[in-house]
């Protein structure tokens, strides 16, 4: 058995002090939003005390699915650095990019590529990349005993008053190669994305562009499990493919203290298992409480599988 949190936007918090030159553009529409309405949302001790009852959890690995920073400015990504470093090493913790993480333009080794040991991928095979020298190491896959850890990003630069995000013709082609590959290979199959990987998820202004490519793929070549984040709530749906159904799951971020419309802080532990040549995943959610200021378990369940 193979147990996998799963957590994402943690909007780590508060701001650092931002040079006046930072605050241009969309970076500076973006404060505006920090400032006046998602500062009273996202707290740090709440992902701090996600992070805690995390690491308590002892899983065998972390998945984190974007959204670890907000502006995409210099200093946001050291204290991202220092706060993955915290959560796990880079062989225990694989991370992907949300739109957030790549807000405006940033130079790889100032930017993303600072968290570049946290997407490498160590599964050589077709398609996939196996390094974080590249500038754009995506797709990559890790594996885990029998469960293989596929990372894509989607995370690109957009206008202001736009959060959508694109995977691009290439990466959904190497991702079709890479789960036909791994299902042949007996895999168990994650598939780590921030934006909500099918159609009409979320707001147009918010949704992937090429979720309906993605989607086709996914029909076709299966996958056991989707994790995404983005949307700020818990979200559970499962479409059916040629090799069984795809279940893609949605979290809660990891810093809400529920004084929005969003429900508050949560994650997730995966207990998955092949049992009787078959795919068992049981499903527990762990919710923080705005009374108590505590992580409390919601619920469990099972995703069933082939």
């Amino acid at each position: 058995m193979l147990t996998l949190a799963h957590l994402s936007d943690v909007h780590l918090a508060p701001l650092p002090r931002l040079a006046m030159k930072e605050l241009r553009g969309k970076r500076l529409f973006g404060y505006q939003s920090w400032r006046f309405r998602r500062r009273h949302i996202h707290e740090q001790e709440i992902a701090n005390l996600i992070a805690a009852d995390v690491r308590a959890a002892n899983p065998d690995h972390i998945a984190l699915t974007g959204d670890l920073i907000n502006l995409s400015a210099k200093l946001e990504y050291g204290i991202g650095a220092q706060w993955l470093a915290a959560l796990g090493r880079p062989d225990q913790l694989t991370f992907v990019p949300g739109n957030h993480d790549a807000y405006v333009p940033m130079a790889w080794d100032k930017g993303l590529g600072l968290w570049a040991a946290y997407m490498t991928g160590d599964l050589r095979m077709a398609g996939a990349q196996g390094t974080s020298a590249l500038a754009n190491p995506f797709p990559f896959v890790r594996q885990r005993r029998n469960i293989a850890l596929v990372g894509v990003s989607t995370a690109l630069p957009q206008p202001i008053g736009y959060a959508t995000g694109r995977m691009g013709a290439s990466q959904i082609e190497k991702v079709a190669e890479i789960l036909g590959t791994l299902r042949q290979r007996g895999f168990y199959r994650i598939l780590l994305i921030h934006h909500p990987p099918l159609p009409g998820l979320t707001k147009p202004r918010k949704e992937l562009l090429d979720a309906a490519e993605l989607q086709s793929v996914l029909e076709t070549e299966g996958a056991e499990l989707v994790l995404h984040g983005h949307n700020h709530t818990d979200s559970r749906v499962s479409i059916d493919s040629r090799h069984g159904p795809v279940h893609v799951m949605g979290t809660a971020s990891a810093s809400a203290n529920g004084a929005s419309r969003h429900p508050p802080a949560a994650w997730y532990l995966y207990q998955i298992r092949r049992q009787d040549g078959v795919w068992r995943c049981e499903a527990r959610i762990r919710r923080y409480d705005p009374t108590s200021r505590a992580l409390m378990d919601e619920m469990q369940f099972s995703l069933d599988g082939r």
